[in-house]
Formats: structure tokens, sequence, C-alpha cells
């Protein structure tokens, strides 16, 4: 994948009698192994632009190209192919399946791609020792905590080998230790795999350590600041 191209996009909604404008003209785009973090306050339409880039919601106006590709062209059947194969997401609930372990949590991905089961073992175990959850693989969320849960959420995120990684609010359950490793390992997998990462976030730390922030209000980019 070469770029992200974010062209005029709008996401209006109707509440009662009012049009909330969430995204409202947003021109981006974003490069190949770019590390970015899109900020603002709350209402300032972060969590809609991920859901647009992630193929999870449809834009008002304007399109996301993707790989040269436009995502308005795409069947919903098409939508979820094209999430499957090019997109991992970090949630802020983290959205593991309870009743998998953390080893099937991660698994569960290739699975659906349908990579052939004797490259699972060799995929996952290296991937979860890197991100320190060795000798967890066996555990069922409820018995990880949250930081632990969250790594096992990035694993099954680049597990699949994306383009590109959505992490909404990545470390708002985190405390800052918990949020400076998960982060370090981000920059870890940026820096060596190449994988392009855009996060919503509030938290300083988040904003500090990315090379790219995007700051919004109102649905609009206020800011867009490369570092270095």
């Amino acid at each position: 994948m070469d770029s992200i191209h974010i062209r005029q996009v709008k996401k209006y909604f109707q509440e009662g009698e009012h049009v909330v404008r969430a995204v409202n003209g947003v021109d981006v785009v974003l490069e190949k192994g770019e590390f970015v973090a899109v900020a603002g306050p709350s209402g300032s339409g972060k969590t809609t632009l991920l859901n647009l880039l992630g193929g999870l919601d449809r834009p008002t106006e304007g399109d996301i190209t993707i790989d040269g590709v436009p995502m308005s062209s795409q069947t919903d059947s098409e939508l979820t192919e094209l999430r499957l194969r090019k997109i991992g997401f970090v949630f802020q609930a983290y959205n593991l399946i309870p009743v998998l372990s953390a080893y099937e949590n991660v698994q569960f991905v290739l699975q659906i791609q349908g990579v052939p089961d004797h490259e699972h073992r060799e995929r996952i175990l290296p991937l979860m020792g890197e991100l320190g959850l060795e000798g967890l693989e066996k555990r069922f969320p409820t018995q990880l905590s949250g930081g632990q849960q969250q790594r096992v959420a990035v694993a099954r995120a680049v597990v699949g080998n994306p383009s590109i990684v959505l992490a909404d609010e990545p470390t708002a359950n985190l405390d800052s230790e918990a949020s400076k490793n998960l982060l370090d390992l981000m920059r870890r997998l940026n820096e060596q795999k190449g994988v392009t990462f855009l996060f919503s976030t509030h938290d300083p730390m988040v904003i500090e350590l990315a090379r790219r922030v995007i700051r919004l209000r109102d649905g609009k980019v206020q800011t867009d600041e490369r570092k270095g």
C-alpha cells in the first residue's frame, strides 16, 4: 500500500431536528509507514474518521481511496474483505472474544483469512513473545490484566500483516507505564514491519510519540504537523 487518500470527506448524522457534522470536509493523505495521532476534544470527529477509514461506516460526501481503490465503489462484502486483508483494528474496549484463549483470539484472524493451519504457530508465537505475552497464550481474557488484553488486541490487529492499523484511544484504559510499553511496542512494529499506525487519542504521551499529529475540531482539520 502506497497511501490512503481522504478527499473532502464529510459524515453527517441526523439527531432529531439537528444535523451533526461529525466529519466536515477532511482532506488528508497518509503515506505508508507513518505513525500518526489524530487528536482533538471529544466530539471533534476522531472516532468517526477512524470508522470511515476502516470501512465500518460510509461517508455522506467525499471518498477514501486505499491502494488506488475508492472505498465508495466497494460493496459491503468487498469492504469486509478489504478490512480482513489490509486493516487491523485496536478498539478501546479490546473486543476480545471471551470464550477464546489469548492465542485463539490472535489465531481467529488467520483462520478467517484462510491461512493454512501449519503456519499459525510460526506466526503467532514469535509475535506474542515480542509483545511480552509468552506464557500467557492459554489464558482467557478475564485472566489477563488490562495491559495484557490490549497487547493481545495489538497482536490480533497485526498478525494478518495489514497495511494499516487503526487504534481508537488505545491507551484510554491503561496506566502510564502500560501505556508507554504499548506505545513503544507499536513504534517497534511500525519501524520493523513498516505498518502504518493511525491513533485517535486524547493522551499527551501518544501525541508526543507520534511522528505526525492531525488535530481535529468540529469535524475539520485544524492543524496537520509532521515532526522532525
